[in-house]
Order: C-alpha cells, then sequence, then structure tokens
C-alpha cells in the first residue's frame, strides 16, 4: 500500500516494475496472491491482485467496511438520474444514489420484517437484491407480509416480493432462492453481497451469517422483536431490535441475541426429524410451542429502523460512527435503548484474529456439517 498524493489514484508505471518483482518473490515462495493498494489525494482509491509475477487483476471497486461504508471504483460511479429518486439525491446527493444503484443486497428471510426490508431497499434504489427463504405464504401470514394477497397462498414468499419489486418498474434485478440460508446453493451469492439483512427467526440461520459477517467482512443488519402479551399480572412487553454485526464489534453471540442451544435444536429438526421428535417426547430439547405475536406496525417499524441504518452507513446521518450497533426500541415503555455489549472473552467469532477476514476456509465458514 502506498499514497500518491498529488493525484487520483493509478497504479503507475514505476508501481508496475516494483510490484512485478515483488509479485515473482511472492510467487515463488508460495504466496496465493500479492494485493497492491494505491491511495489518492483526493480520497480515492484503486486496488488490484497480482496472480503471479506477470499477470494482475484490477479490482473492479475496493469496499471500506466499518460503522461507514464507502466503495470506491477505478472510474467515478456515474449519478442517478432517474426521477422516481429526485427527492433523495436533494438530500444526500448523487453520490448516495449512484452508491445504492451499485449495491449487491441480501435479504435472509422474507416474512414480517425481511418483506418490507426488500420493498424498501427497491424503492431505494438498490441495484441488485438477493432475496432467501424456503417458506410459502400460509393465512396467517396475510397480516404482516407485505405484497401478499389471499390468492398468494401456497406460493413462495420470495416469489411474492419479486413480483410486487417488478411491478413498481424500478430498475432492480431480483434474484431468489427457495432454499434454507444455510444450504450450499446460496453460498456464492451470500459472499458476493455487500450488505445482509438478517430477517429470520431462526436461530441456526442468525448463527451462520453472523460467522460470515466476520469470515467475509460484510456487514449484517439484524432484525428481530419479542412481544409477550398482556397477562392480569403483567403488562404487555414489546420489544424491537436492531443489531449491525460486522469486524471490530461484537457479535450476535455475544450480544445475547441467538440461543446456541435452541440452533442446535432447529438444525436437528430440519435434518432428522424423527430424531428430534423423539427427544422432544422424553424432554431433552424445548421444543417449538406455540407461534410468536406479531402485529404488522411492529415489524413494519422495525424493518424501516434496519434499512435507515443502510442509509446511516453510506451518509452519516446521525453521527459519523455510522450504523448504530444495538438499538432496542420498547414500544410499551416508548422509548429507545443503546446498549453497548463486549466481546466474551476467547469468543471463537468476534474476538479471534483469525475469522476476521479469513474468507474462503474448508469447511465453510469453518463449520462441520
Amino acid at each position: 500500500m502506498h499514497t500518491h498524493p498529488g493525484s487520483h489514484a493509478f497504479f503507475s508505471d514505476q508501481d508496475d516494475r516494483n510490484e512485478r518483482e515483488l509479485a515473482r518473490t511472492a510467487h515463488l515462495k508460495g504466496v496465493r496472491g500479492l494485493v497492491s493498494i494505491v491511495l489518492g489525494g483526493d480520497g480515492s482509491v484503486c486496488a488490484r491482485i497480482w496472480l503471479d509475477g506477470n499477470t494482475y487483476l484490477l479490482a473492479d471497486a475496493v469496499q471500506i467496511v466499518g460503522g461507514r461504508y464507502a466503495r470506491h471504483t477505478p472510474a467515478p460511479m456515474e449519478g442517478v438520474v432517474s426521477p422516481h429518486l429526485d427527492r433523495q439525491r436533494r438530500l444526500f446527493g448523487d453520490g448516495f444514489n449512484a452508491t445504492l444503484r451499485s449495491l449487491r443486497v441480501c435479504v435472509v428471510g422474507c416474512g414480517g420484517t425481511g418483506s418490507p426490508v426488500a420493498l424498501l431497499l427497491a424503492r431505494l434504489g438498490v441495484g441488485r437484491i438477493y432475496l432467501i427463504d424456503n417458506d410459502t405464504l400460509a393465512e396467517s401470514n396475510l397480516n404482516r407480509v407485505h405484497g401478499s394477497r389471499g390468492s398468494d397462498i401456497g406460493t413462495p414468499k420470495v416469489d411474492i416480493l419479486k413480483r410486487e419489486i417488478a411491478a413498481m418498474g424500478v430498475e432492480c434485478h431480483v434474484l431468489t432462492s427457495k432454499a434454507w440460508v444455510k444450504s450450499v446453493e446460496v453460498c456464492d451469492a451470500l459472499k458476493a453481497s455487500d450488505f445482509i439483512f438478517g430477517c429470520t427467526d431462526d436461530n441456526s440461520g442468525r448463527i451462520f451469517i453472523n460467522r460470515l459477517a466476520y469470515f467475509y467482512g460484510i456487514p449484517v443488519i439484524d432484525v428481530g422483536l419479542r412481544m409477550i402479551a398482556p397477562t392480569e399480572t403483567y403488562s404487555a412487553d414489546l420489544n424491537g431490535r436492531v443489531t449491525t454485526v460486522l469486524p471490530g464489534r461484537p457479535c450476535l453471540i455475544c450480544s445475547g441475541v441467538v440461543n446456541a442451544a435452541r440452533a442446535n435444536e432447529e438444525d436437528l429438526e430440519r435434518t432428522r426429524p424423527e430424531e428430534y421428535q423423539r427427544r422432544k417426547d422424553e424432554a431433552y430439547v424445548i421444543g417449538g410451542g406455540e407461534p410468536a405475536p406479531a402485529v404488522v406496525t411492529f415489524t413494519t417499524e422495525m424493518a424501516s429502523v434496519a434499512v435507515d441504518e443502510l442509509i446511516a452507513a453510506l451518509t452519516g446521518f446521525h453521527g459519523m460512527e455510522g450504523m448504530i450497533p444495538n438499538r432496542v426500541r420498547r414500544w410499551h415503555a416508548r422509548d429507545d435503548r443503546f446498549i453497548a455489549h463486549p466481546h466474551r472473552d476467547g469468543c471463537p467469532v468476534c474476538n479471534s484474529d483469525w475469522t476476521s477476514g479469513a474468507g474462503d476456509v474448508t469447511p465453510f465458514l469453518d463449520m462441520v456439517g
């Protein structure tokens, strides 16, 4: 890495000569690739990777990931002039729309929170959206899945959202997978995402995308709700949560969001249902219990809060730190709490130098099975 203080970032003839020798040396020593980065005096960034002493690949884009997100390309991204995006351009400028158009955003779970998230992303101008959900619409989903109709019962949720986004008439390319998030078929698309929205109530799926955030440096914006109905003794307990997960911040396990024991039970129920039922009958597992309460106004509100965190990452509109690590909205108490969780000592996900940026390993994400 070096700088060109007086110019835009580019690779000079001198850089080519110097790096070619370094790349040959690295190649002879068995190093798989040599990455070179140039920082320009105007804030621009470019990068390339040398495959050997003679061949290199120029990066299409360089992403800087943290509470704030930045994307640098060899040529400046063109501003989006679409009339339907003009009002937000007036607030955040041409670069905001251009960055949104360049993004690949994955939504895991297309129910009460995932469906409004997906539709909001499309209206914002996100260029590519990848929807993952293996569920079909049930009658009980009609009260909160945006875009759904009575005639859609039995239809995959991802297909409903793809149809609704197409009907908007906006420039948004939508890919879908009617699959579980840990399925092999979705791994490449997850790795290629710039942001992931976790909108699943599945502990096992959350643990999976939690690890993905650190191995591949992909910010995860996770949404959850806990709603407890009132009783004769206690009033209603209505909570919504948005947690942002990325290298340097505590993971969902350290934040107390996921239950590892319940995740193991979910995996057992999915892969060995007969064994799961046997253990449930013998009280070795907790079991599913009654469906959790859900109200569309609350699920939609937290979806909007989650998408606001994406906007904060791009603009810093609520502070230069960008995305808020953890927000808990308590409707019954009429307040928001910003709870800071520490890294747990020895956490193998977020408190380990090995996992951060580890990328492709075998097995995938170092998870057996």
